[in-house]
C-alpha cells in the first residue's frame, strides 16, 4: 500500500515555518511516497516541491488549500492560483477547469473556517460537485479537538466521499503523523484511489497536539525574526532544540 499525506504547508504559506527543503526531506524520512504541498491560497511553492520531489523519491502533487466564502478546501492537482473567496460551488468549478480534484479540509471543526454539512451537500448536488468534491480529511493530525475527527468520518460515511488522513503540518517534524493509504505508490494512482473511494486513513504516531501547538508557536515566533527550518539550521534556541529532541524519533 502506497502512503501518502496531503495536506503539508511550507513558508509559502503566512503560518507555514519549514523550507521546501525541510518538508521534502521530512517527508522522506517519514516513508511517504506521495505529498501534497498545500499552502494557504498560493501556489508557487506546491510547483517548486514538484520539481524537486524526484531528489528525495517523492511523489509531490501540486495543490492549495483554498479559503472559499464557505470554509478551506483541499484542491489537488492544480497548477494554476484558485482565487480566494468564491463560493464552494464556484471554486470548484475552477478546480474542475484546472484538471484538479478537492477534499474537505478539516469539515465540522470549530475555529478553523471549516466546511459545514450543509455546503458540502450543497455541492454534491450539482454535477461539478459530485465530479470534484472526492473525499473528506477525516484524519488531521493538528487538531486540538479529537472530536472533529470523529465528526468528519462520521460525515464522510453519510455523504459516500473518500476518507484521507494528512497531518496538516505547519512544521516538519509532524508530518505523515496521519496519512492515507492507497493501492500503488504514485500521484496517478492516488488520484484513481480517490475517484474509486478507495484510500484508509491512518494514523501513523500518537497524537501529539498540545506539543504540536506549542512547537508551532515557537517556530512562528522565531520566523517573524527571520529564523525558519531548513533542517540543518544550527542557529536554533535552547528551548527548540530540546523539542526537536523529544521528536527525534517520530
Amino acid at each position: 500500500m502506497g502512503q501518502a499525506d496531503l495536506h503539508i504547508h511550507t513558508i509559502y504559506s503566512y503560518d507555514g515555518t519549514a523550507t521546501l527543503e525541510a518538508v521534502l526531506k521530512h517527508a522522506h524520512r517519514a516513508g511517504l511516497d506521495v505529498i501534497a504541498i498545500t499552502d494557504h491560497d498560493e501556489i508557487r511553492g506546491a510547483l517548486r516541491a514538484e520539481e524537486l520531489g524526484y531528489q528525495y523519491e517523492l511523489g509531490v502533487i501540486p495543490g492549495i488549500e483554498v479559503s472559499t466564502a464557505e470554509g478551506h478546501l483541499l484542491t489537488l492537482f492544480v497548477r494554476t492560483l484558485i482565487p480566494a473567496g468564491q463560493s464552494l460551488i464556484e471554486t470548484l468549478q475552477r478546480v474542475y477547469e484546472a484538471g484538479g480534484l478537492a477534499i474537505a479540509a478539516h469539515p465540522l471543526a470549530l475555529g478553523a473556517h471549516s466546511l459545514n454539512e450543509t455546503a458540502i451537500r450543497r455541492a454534491l448536488e450539482t454535477p461539478i460537485g459530485q465530479q470534484t468534491l472526492l473525499g473528506v480529511e477525516t484524519l488531521n493530525a493538528s487538531l486540538f479537538y479529537r472530536g472533529s475527527n470523529l465528526r468528519a468520518a462520521r460525515l464522510a460515511q453519510r455523504v459516500g466521499l473518500a476518507t484521507v488522513g494528512c497531518s496538516d503540518s505547519h512544521v516538519g517534524w509532524n508530518i505523515g503523523h496521519a496519512r492515507t493509504l492507497f493501492r500503488g505508490n504514485t500521484p496517478q494512482d492516488l488520484r484513481y484511489a480517490l475517484l474509486q473511494k478507495q484510500t484508509r486513513a491512518v494514523y501513523a504516531h500518537p497524537r501529539r497536539t498540545p506539543l504540536f501547538f506549542a512547537d508551532h508557536l515557537l517556530r512562528s515566533a522565531l520566523r517573524r525574526m527571520g529564523w525558519v527550518s531548513t533542517w540543518s539550521d544550527t542557529a536554533r534556541s535552547p528551548a527548540l532544540r530540546r523539542m526537536e529532541r523529544v521528536h527525534a524519533e517520530i
